[in-house]
């Protein structure tokens, strides 16, 4: 199955594929999970991370290892990262996913221990001493800053927290974003820039049958954006959003777009050689900025009281203070000029500067993954761990995959294929020894006593059937309110509700 989507955008949930025919993987499996399957020993496989990345590798690793036994560590009560926690509400086909991993989840050689902070409950060294080898898979929790001035004034919100709010991510619950303000200004043009604005601008009755929070839901219901101004450095050529969402943005009920035809004139050329899924969103984006609307779609927009649009060749200076200097009023922006032509086109800040009114600005320019412990190599300017094949150098036995790996970048495919790559990797160890298997590893059960005398009194690592008990209560709330669930945002709720 293939839904084109975000991520980062969704950099990360644009494509969703359930099976992959072996012998579209590597030529050397087969034999590997042959040679494998016959081994005496089992090896005790350690996952930090239960987002694709973790869930795709763990899957690998059971498929073709028939003895593998596999625990994946997750800091949070719940399973399934960014899908939970990324995809927005109104996407709920992306995250059909979920039944894939929750099949690998219910494998009774894979284990999920929820509730549990590696680096601080358990350090890496201590999982590296119980399990054969250890694969980190725990993204990029983090967003990167603007570095601008005004950048911490009120009414300025990450784009990956605002996300989380509505999503029911628990550090977010409390965000309390104001929406005050008629308009807004989201800087950034990937698939999560068009999922903030259209989370912003759709009605009501849609939002009302997804999976949104109860309580962002409300704060919406009440919100007075009427106009949403998605800002990027470069041009048209450059945007970073797929055509799924710029049609989803341009087809929202109730609201027009406001693309300025001179962004657009004189594309067809530049577009002839480029790649088909590039030319095909260039060509939307030129029809509906230059073409005549057709006389529905031309109603449609003329009774539509929300509107969104496109503002390119822009850099942002400084958010820009009321006169009580703590609340945003406005972005300052630099008008650039493009250098070079088409992906590889940097932006040149002019001498000329504009400012955008708004009272409330979204900062969509990408995540960033952070380091976990101070044993695990990382590159701080990368912002991965620095790794071969997902090999983390330096370390035997330690492995990583998806973000982590590679950066915050591509589509569900890219973190699924290099999930398995980084699992083939530790087949092939296994396979030649670098993985020592007479070496007997314990795995979770040697790290009781461990997580015992340091998780919070009273609270114990959360198993995947503790989740499934969540699950059940998510949905039989949401099923109240005609919704698909109703998110449980308090983790102390979600502890009480497993009898934790």
């Amino acid at each position: 199955m293939i839904f084109s989507c975000w991520w980062l955008g969704y950099p990360f949930l644009s494509m969703v594929c359930t099976h992959v025919p072996e012998g579209n993987i590597h030529p050397s499996v087969s034999s590997i999970s042959k040679l494998l399957s016959t081994a005496a020993l089992a090896p005790q496989i350690c996952i930090v991370g239960s987002g694709p990345a973790g869930f795709y590798t763990a899957q690998h690793l059971l498929k073709h290892h028939q003895l593998a036994q596999v625990d994946i560590y997750e800091k949070l009560p719940v399973p399934f990262g960014l899908v939970r926690f990324g995809v927005a509400p109104d996407h709920p086909e992306v995250k059909n996913v979920i039944n894939t991993f929750t099949q690998t989840a219910r494998s009774d050689r894979c284990s999920f221990y929820g509730n549990v902070t590696i680096g601080k409950d358990v350090m890496v060294e201590e999982l590296e001493q119980a399990y054969h080898a250890v694969v980190l898979s725990y993204g990029a929790e983090d967003n990167r800053i603007l570095g601008i001035p005004g950048e911490n004034l009120s009414g300025v919100y990450s784009a990956r927290a605002f996300v989380g709010w509505y999503n029911g991510l628990p550090e977010n619950r409390d965000l309390k974003p104001d929406l005050s303000s008629e308009t807004a200004v989201v800087l950034g043009q990937g698939n999560v820039a068009l999922d903030v604005a259209r989370i912003l601008l759709s009605p009501l009755d849609t939002l009302r049958k997804t999976d949104i929070t109860e309580g962002s839901l409300a704060a919406i219901a009440c919100s007075r954006v009427k106009r949403v101004w998605l800002v990027g450095r470069r041009g048209p050529l450059q945007v970073a959003f797929t055509i799924k969402e710029l049609r989803e943005m341009i087809n929202l009920p109730g609201t027009r777009p406001l693309l300025d035809s001179a962004d657009f004139t004189g594309l067809g050329d530049a577009i002839k050689d480029v790649p088909r899924p590039r030319k095909r969103l260039t060509e939307l984006m030129v029809k509906s900025a230059l073409e005549t609307p057709g006389e529905r779609e031309a109603g449609r927009w003329a009774s539509a009281t929300k509107e969104w649009g496109l503002k390119f060749r822009r850099s942002p200076l400084e958010v820009l203070p009321a006169a009580d200097g703590k609340q945003a009023r406005g972005v300052r922006l630099a008008v650039t000029r493009l250098e070079g032509s088409g992906e590889s086109a940097r932006a040149v800040p002019t001498r000329e500067m504009e400012e955008l009114e708004c009272g409330l600005v979204l900062s969509s320019i990408g995540y960033q993954s952070l380091p976990l412990d101070p044993s695990v190599p990382f590159d701080p300017k990368l912002g991965i761990i620095p790794n071969s094949l997902g090999r983390v150098q330096g370390v035997p036995g330690l492995y990583c995959s998806g973000w982590v790996k590679r950066g915050p970048t591509g589509v569900i495919i890219t973190t699924m294929s290099d999930s398995f790559d980084t699992a083939q990797s530790v087949l092939e160890d296994l396979q030649s020894g670098v993985l020592n298997l007479s070496d007997t590893k314990e795995g979770f059960k040697s790290l009781r006593s461990v997580l015992h005398s340091r998780v919070t009194p009273g609270v114990h690592p959360v198993t995947f059937s503790d989740w499934e008990k969540i699950d059940a209560a998510e949905v039989a709330r949401g099923k109240l309110a005609g919704k698909p669930r109703e998110k449980i945002v308090d983790l102390q709720e979600m502890l009480q509700l497993i009898g934790h």
